[in-house]
């Protein structure tokens, strides 16, 4: 290894009988200062270095600025290569498979709103944290202008008709009223998602398992109150970016498309994009590869719009 210069490529391990075992690379140190000092592709550079404080942070997001360090080793959960798979959403899984296993799950009952989660046979107690459901649940848009009317036979909803301004203004002094600590309107972050599909399928081809997985890291920003009128298109970039590089077997051309876009869609600043990246993977605790109760509404309703 030693008279091999491992800097610039990756190392591939195989066996004595030419099996494969390994690839990894080997990354230098880079202070967080020198995080302006990265090349970037199509002959522009960076025209010094990003300070962390110039960079608009996360709120309770620890950097580790002004040469502070910070421990991040209670976000990494240990794993054994030879235990169980986990049930989750990567780019192993196959694009079929992936639908395939969305057809399966079309059979199973719909959750309920407070719950958000399927029942799909497996103990999820552990993951009710995050509802996939919440912040695409029809019962918002109709506010206070639904009546339900309950027969002993069945049951009927009557939804009033109200002008869009105003019943837009409903929804999110409701949704206000439920989650005070979300800094932004229901209305703003359903906007948001829709530019972040538009962006990812139509001007860069990636696919609704994607798309989702952009959703869920997009969605638990917004849910945990990390959000905000300054932020909100640079989180929202950094988790398109973040499911790209998980979910999709991108090439480096395709990154950089991919960035070019983020940059001209959202008015982004690339070198700021980039460096948000980290604080957005700190703000979701590392937590990348999701489980398939997360990732499947969301997918579901894509492929049902679509």
């Amino acid at each position: 290894m030693r008279q091999h210069d491992t800097r610039n490529g990756r190392i591939v391990l195989i066996s004595g009988r030419r099996s494969f075992c390994s690839i990894f690379s080997v990354l230098p140190y880079r202070d967080s200062t020198q995080v302006g000092d990265l090349k970037l592709d199509g002959g522009r550079q960076s025209a010094g270095a990003v300070s962390l404080k110039e960079i608009i942070g996360l709120e309770g997001v620890e950097l580790g600025a002004d040469g502070k360090t910070v421990s991040y080793t209670q976000f990494l959960l240990p794993t054994n290569a030879f235990g169980a798979r986990r049930n989750t959403i990567d780019s192993t899984s196959s694009f079929s498979q992936f639908r395939n296993l969305s057809h399966r799950s079309l059979s199973i009952g719909r959750a309920s709103g407070t719950q958000g989660s399927l029942d799909t046979g497996s103990d999820l107690g552990d993951f009710m944290d995050y509802d996939p459901n919440l912040l695409d649940d029809p019962q918002w848009p109709c506010g206070k202008h639904k009546r339900v009317l309950i027969f002993p036979s069945y049951m009927t909803t009557v939804i009033d008709y109200v002008k869009p301004s105003d019943l837009k203004k409903d929804m999110n002094e409701t949704f206000k009223e439920k989650f005070p600590h979300i800094k932004l309107t229901l209305s703003k972050i359903r906007s948001l998602k829709r530019e972040m599909r538009k962006l990812a399928q139509e001007d860069c081809g990636l696919e609704e398992p994607t798309v989702a997985m952009a959703f869920v890291y997009f969605e638990k920003l917004a849910l945990k109150g990390k959000l905000n009128k300054q932020n909100r298109k640079l989180c929202a970039g950094a988790c398109v970016l973040l499911a790209a590089k998980i979910g999709s077997d991108l090439k480096k051309h395709e990154v950089k498309h991919l960035i070019d876009k983020l940059e001209e869609k959202f008015r982004l600043n690339r070198r700021e994009l980039i460096a948000f990246e980290f604080p957005v993977l700190v703000a979701l605790e590392f937590a990348l590869h999701l489980p398939e109760h997360e990732v499947m509404p969301h997918y579901r309703r894509l492929v049902q719009s679509s």
